[in-house]
């Protein structure tokens, strides 16, 4: 299991995952806005197993995101 972890503190903008579906590392699976910009969070290859966030969550940096399997 891998943690999708927040790079940097934000707010969460957008959410393009679901539980179960299968993800690569070239998605972009969170929109996170930081300092006035959108940052697009990649993950790891695998299945969504649990979404911690929802939109206009704020987040520090090194939070749990998600959980990819």
């Amino acid at each position: 299991m891998a943690n999708l972890e927040s790079p940097l503190a934000g707010k969460i903008l957008e959410i393009n995952m679901e539980i179960g579906q299968v993800v690569t590392e070239d998605d972009e699976l969170i929109i996170l806005e930081a300092m006035k910009m959108e940052n697009p969070v990649f993950g790891s290859d695998g299945t969504v197993k649990e979404i911690k966030v929802k939109v206009g969550d704020k987040v520090e940096e090194g939070d749990i995101l998600a959980v990819i399997e």
